[in-house]
């Protein structure tokens, strides 16, 4: 697959739990105007998360969808962070989102659109 131009893309590792031996890796869109990152069901079933609440989201077209929402680590580059991920259903896109972006202390660099680590998160 291809990257279209203006696309920023990450491979990033995910576990359940921080000390899980069991991990698996993804090459995904990041996406900073989703809050979180949308990883397919089958994904992280596979990795043992579980859904902690349901939540509700609009899409760009202004439809709400509903899906599970959980929690599970991520990884880049040596860091590794907790962060919340919705449960993708068939047909959903995946991509990295925000909550991911800034719990590992990354940004997107407006020239480049290459990721790269943040000189500082924003305080207030």
């Amino acid at each position: 697959m291809g990257v279209a131009m203006g696309e920023t893309r990450i491979r990033v590792r995910f576990r359940a739990l921080r000390t899980s031996p069991a991990s698996q890796e993804l090459n995904l869109l990041v996406d900073s105007r989703a809050v979180y990152s949308w990883l397919p069901r089958k994904f992280l079933e596979e990795l043992g998360v579980k859904p902690v609440r349901r939540g509700r989201f609009k899409t760009i077209k202004g439809e709400v969808l509903v899906r599970d929402v959980g929690h599970l680590f991520v990884e880049y580059e040596g860091e590794i962070a907790p962060t919340t991920v919705v449960f993708a259903e068939e047909g959903d896109e995946s991509v990295f989102g925000l909550h991911a972006l800034e719990s590992l202390g990354l940004e997107v660099d407006p020239v480049t659109r290459q990721v790269r680590k943040s000189e500082a998160l924003i305080a207030l």
